[in-house]
């Protein structure tokens, strides 16, 4: 570990954090459950310790109103060995501050694909939005993606210290079980995530299946695509067992994103022994390779991706998840970390 003193005070600052549910504060939770199995000290400090604001485009994100000077007190506080800062939003830019004003060391992570998901809401240039993270990652010391692709697309667009971060799944929870979860006609192809614009939902809907869809999840576009797919099974968010469940009781997953930068649903899926149908697009692509069969496909036709997964070994799905853990995960993630200093 290059961060010093064993064990060590990890600083964690999101501005993706509890009540959130998505894949970032999911990893954020695992990552900080495993740290500390470790023997390390770890503290996430995120929106929910400070006055915020609904993100506009998506009221379920909460923004932080002027962070700054609490959040300098908390870091200072709980005097880390290493400072990682997860995000780039209100919190992630205040922390970034803290640390430059006083010379201190950090590290950084490429979560979010922000340049196309503010193209996608709000016409935001990609190339402006991708000049502006440059900035942001390249003060620190590394930048942490989940992805051999990702980095190789984004050392291409510029960034410096790209560090390879990957993801791992919670395989007692996550696990092949009879396929009785749906009383629907079969094949059930489903979708897992948030109900949002840009995880390209719509290229799953109107695709032309046998059987049955299934959207779980909640987010934005929930209510504007049940009126619009009303064959389709919307059940809301699910989690623990019951998301186990769904993922086991289903004969596909379809994943359509084509911006997220990894995917932790598809190893969900892989692990409940479903095969996975995608795009073939950073996320997909890295967790689909190197797999012990066939455990899926990628198309750039998604319902031809779909239609192949049928035939998948699910045995081989979950054999190939099962090369993914999380305490890996946490290893490399302090492998990478480095000393605070600063004065």
């Amino acid at each position: 570990m290059a961060v010093g003193p064993q064990p060590a005070r990890v600083l964690i600052v999101s501005d993706a954090w509890e009540p959130q549910v998505n894949g970032v504060v999911r990893t954020l939770q695992t990552l900080a459950r495993e740290l500390r199995a470790m023997g390390h000290s770890v503290e996430v400090i995120g929106p929910d310790r400070f006055a915020t604001l609904p993100c506009p485009t998506y009221p379920d994100i909460r923004l932080s109103l002027l962070p700054r000077r609490r959040l300098g007190r908390l870091i200072e506080a709980f005097a880390p060995d290493a400072l990682h800062i997860a995000t780039e939003g209100p919190l992630g830019g205040a922390a970034r501050a803290w640390a430059l004003r006083r010379g201190c060391a950090f590290t950084t992570a490429f979560h979010t694909r922000f340049p196309e998901y503010l193209r996608a809401r709000a016409l935001v240039p990609t190339g402006l939005a991708y000049a502006w993270l440059r900035r942001f990652h390249g003060a620190g010391q590394g930048m942490m993606v989940a992805t051999e692709s990702l980095r190789d697309e984004l050392s291409a667009r510029g960034f410096r210290h790209v560090l390879p971060w990957s993801r791992g799944v919670d395989l007692a929870l996550f696990r092949p079980a009879p396929r009785e979860a749906w009383d629907l006609p079969r094949p059930v192809f489903t979708y897992v995530g948030r109900v949002a614009v840009e995880k390209n939902i719509r290229a799953f809907l109107d695709l032309d299946l046998p059987g049955s869809k299934v959207v779980v999840g909640g987010g934005p576009q929930l209510a504007a695509l049940r009126r619009a797919y009303p064959a389709t099974r919307f059940t809301g968010p699910r989690h623990g067992a019951a998301l186990a469940r769904a993922y086991a009781g289903s004969d596909v997953f379809v994943f359509p994103s084509l911006t997220d930068t990894f995917g932790l649903v598809i190893l969900e899926a892989l692990a409940c022994g479903t095969p996975v149908a995608a795009f073939p697009v950073t996320g997909p692509k890295d967790v689909l390779a190197g797999a012990p069969g066939p455990v899926g496909a990628i198309d750039t036709d998604l319902r031809a991706a779909a239609l192949t997964a049928l035939a998948a070994d699910r045995a081989a799905c979950r054999a190939h998840a099962e090369r993914f853990s999380w305490r890996a995960c946490a290893e490399t993630f302090l492998s990478h970390l480095v000393p605070l200093g600063g004065h």
